[in-house]
């Protein structure tokens, strides 16, 4: 059993996710994919649709950044990644830091 915290796996998360392209590209597809979750067994031609596409832009931006997609270490980052993209959002949007990123005191040891 990991004993990493939810500060851990967003500071991963946000490490893998640097590239200006990627954020782009993550901004855009994991809304999507979310969006498309209730979509998929009510319009199904919607929600695959915007599910797949979703998932190419998560895919494309990590051709930009030049690392495989956090999931591929962890299952744990597919929620993590729509929690990221929800802060990087608000944070935009209203031009205030929303969360900081804490170093681990692990990380320090």
């Amino acid at each position: 059993m990991s004993d990493k915290t939810f500060h851990d796996y967003m500071r991963a998360y946000s490490d893998d996710h640097q590239h200006p392209i990627n954020k782009l590209c993550h901004m855009i597809g994991i809304p999507m994919i979310v969006g498309s979750l209730p979509l998929i067994p009510t319009v199904p031609p919607v929600g695959v649709g915007l599910f797949t596409v979703g998932w190419g832009f998560q895919f494309v931006g990590h051709i930009f950044e030049g690392k495989k997609p956090s999931f591929t270490k962890d299952l744990k980052y597919l929620a993590i990644g729509p929690i990221w993209v929800t802060v990087e959002w608000v944070e935009l949007i209203t031009g205030k830091k929303l969360y900081e990123i804490e170093e681990s005191v692990a990380s320090h040891a």
